[in-house]
């Protein structure tokens, strides 16, 4: 059984993101490339 992450990302408008993810570095790198979520890239 595999155990998941849960999240928080401030992001640049001072706005909050909450995630979930079973892999965190490979989520995280999402969210900086852009392509973690439409909140986050936007």
């Amino acid at each position: 059984m595999k155990s998941g992450y849960m999240y928080i990302l401030e992001c640049a408008d001072s706005s909050y993101y909450t995630g979930s993810t079973i892999n965190l570095k490979r989520r995280i790198r999402q969210h900086q490339r852009f392509e973690g979520s439409n909140f986050t890239a936007k």
